[in-house]
């Protein structure tokens, strides 16, 4: 054999075998979590007042979800259904927990995402809000990830890092266990920053990076260039405009960290709102926007459960399609350990994985039917296209509830907009998921 074919040879052996390690690595995972961000706030979602490059070129190279339902429609409970792929009475969060020092969380016996994906070889961050725990063993260095940058309660001021809305006021800004200051310092900057160094320190391992950006909770804090841009805008909706903006740049600029690095195509990106927009005083009375859904934060009714949702993953995913199947938050997990090739928490988990819906339009849904409580004594059940409310709650105030709407049914195929209520004419639709409900209740009450 001459040298000429010997060396020929040689190059192709290399590059099989290159592309056999190409095959054989690991995808990367970002996880951004947003915060009270509205059922149609995003350009890609219909919100055409809206300037949202980022979340729209997600949508653009990935699958977006029309009938994605946070597992709760507020903070805490929906962030513990996240990362354990479990309904938040399962998970041990059914309600918000404290934002102060020393007040525990989610059990640390639970599984988290980042749990999972370290005991498989991942590196794991997170940056950004937390709100599951203010003890070290309940802070995120104690629930699986190896660093951690952000605030431990529910909201701070994005230059002070005080959180002032439930005295007294206390500073909250962490990294690691340990208080940091950064006085006078944009708090959605700070964490591109952090996001884009753990990126970089990471970018020859697989990692996953839960980015948990606190927009555009309140306090409204866009920056001069959007509250610019949105200055003809009515009030509350210019306020909220301009911090929608703000974090849609922000997310562009950590993920600009992956094209730089090329490593764009070896990462999925997962985008979801935590619940639906606020319409609190704190928030300017609202600002966010469900479009036809009523309902938003604190409400189960499709406004405050239904979230914009996209996952991307360049060559690998479908991409620019739309799916309209049900599917939940609590999914996440076992979805990334089915395309990432690691292995579930040994427990019940209440996700299932969404990649046969995420690759087929005609793939089921993998929830015939889906369970929400919050509160006291407010709870749903979805069942195919019948939802059955109890006790609801409108923080929308789209339309007044009555004494007789104590049992709220509606079919969503036929009324999305949920404005009439269908219980005393279908009585036997009713029993059955109320009796449904009952069950669930039972299954995962603490024994």
């Amino acid at each position: 054999m001459n040298l000429c074919r010997i060396a020929f040879l040689l190059v192709v052996l290399a590059g099989s075998a290159a592309n056999d390690l190409s095959a054989a690595k690991r995808p990367n995972v970002i996880l951004i979590y947003t915060d009270d961000q509205g059922t149609i706030d995003a350009n890609c979602y219909g919100a055409k007042d809206l300037i949202t490059p980022t979340i729209d070129g997600l949508a653009a190279t990935g699958v977006r979800f029309t009938q994605f339902y946070a597992a709760a429609p507020v903070c805490s409970p929906s962030r513990a259904a996240v990362l354990t792929g479990r309904v938040p009475q399962r998970a041990g969060v059914p309600g918000n927990v404290s934002s102060a020092p020393g007040n525990h969380g989610m059990p640390t016996e639970q599984m988290t995402i980042a749990e999972m994906m370290k005991a498989d070889g991942y590196r794991t961050g997170h940056v950004g809000k937390w709100h599951l725990g203010y003890t070290p063993e309940t802070m995120p260095n104690g629930q699986g990830f190896d660093s951690s940058f952000g605030h431990m309660g529910g909201c701070i001021d994005n230059f002070s890092h005080f959180f002032y809305w439930n005295g007294p006021n206390r500073h909250d800004l962490w990294e690691n266990g340990h208080e940091v200051w950064r006085d006078g310092q944009y708090f959605p900057a700070l964490m591109v920053e952090q996001g884009r160094r753990f990126i970089e320190a990471n970018k020859d391992e697989p990692f996953f990076l839960y980015f948990a950006i606190n927009l555009p909770h309140y306090p409204l804090q866009g920056t001069d260039k959007w509250r610019e841009k949105y200055k003809n805008l009515p009030a509350p909706r210019r306020m909220y405009a301009a911090f929608v903006s703000s974090m849609d740049e922000a997310i562009g600029e950590l993920l600009g960290k992956l094209d730089e690095l090329k490593l764009r195509e070896d990462t999925i990106v997962i985008f979801q709102s935590d619940h639906g927009h606020s319409t609190e005083d704190r928030t300017f009375g609202g600002g966010g926007s469900a479009g036809p859904y009523r309902g938003a934060k604190f409400s189960l009714f499709e406004g405050g459960i239904r979230v914009p949702a996209i996952i991307s993953w360049p060559g690998r995913l479908p991409e620019g399609e739309v799916r309209d199947k049900l599917c939940v938050a609590c999914d996440w997990l076992p979805t990334i350990a089915d395309l990432c090739g690691v292995e579930l928490p040994k427990r019940k988990l209440d996700g299932v994985s969404i990649v046969p819906v995420i690759k087929s339009a005609e793939a089921k849904t993998p929830h015939e039917t889906f369970h929400w409580q919050t509160g006291r004594d407010s709870w749903a059940v979805r069942s195919g296209d019948w939802k059955l409310l109890g006790n609801p709650r409108d923080t929308s105030n789209k339309a007044p509830l009555g004494p007789n709407d104590k049992l709220f049914l509606v079919n969503l195929a036929k009324d999305h907009t949920e404005m009439k209520n269908l219980a005393s004419d279908n009585p036997d639709v009713v029993m059955r998921l109320q009796k449904q409900h009952d069950e669930w209740v039972r299954e995962v009450s603490p024994k």
